[in-house]
């Protein structure tokens, strides 16, 4: 009986160990199964990507288009970019429709650092949205070119960038 259950805990280790060698190498553990950093270069193959700085000049010149947030509410709620909405990624083509409806609405996403974003924009462009751009480096590039970033408690700079986790 002790070395059916010494067996039992060894291979539970095992799989264990191997499951966290697959989730930390981002090794597809499928055959032709993608892993996410793919699933995200593909993505990002088939959209258009602007600059903080072009935003920025964009914003400044008064120019009109939308600029769409797809992190959670959090971090929404701790720091935006100034115009910037929230629609969260996870809800974004049930409501995109309802608050753009206009399918050639000129619109720039972005994430913490653009990968979400890149998903969000190609999903948008296959919904038939035909000016939509990533903001490439995303809320992290912004707030590192030491560009204004805005919260309910008005406008600030950030100092550092740090994820908490």
């Amino acid at each position: 009986m002790k070395k059916l259950n010494m067996a039992i805990v060894l291979v539970t280790i095992f799989l264990i160990s191997f499951l966290f060698v697959i989730m930390a190498t981002n090794v597809p553990v499928f055959a032709g199964a993608k892993t996410v950093p793919q699933i995200i270069g593909e993505a990002k193959s088939q959209i258009t990507e602007v600059t903080v700085e072009e935003i920025k000049n964009d914003i400044n010149a008064g120019k009109n288009f939308v600029l769409l947030d797809v992190r959670t509410s959090e971090e929404f709620k701790a720091g935006h970019l100034p115009k910037g909405i929230k629609i969260p990624r996870g809800t974004l083509e049930f409501l995109i429709g309802k608050f753009h409806p206009n399918k050639d609405t000129e619109m720039v996403l972005y994430c913490r650092t653009d990968a979400r974003a890149a998903l969000c924009t190609n999903t948008l462009k296959e919904m038939g949205y035909t000016s939509v751009k990533n903001l490439k480096g995303g809320f992290k590039a912004w707030g590192e070119a030491g560009y204004p970033i805005y919260n309910r408690h008005g406008e600030f700079k950030m100092i550092a960038f740090e994820r908490k986790e």
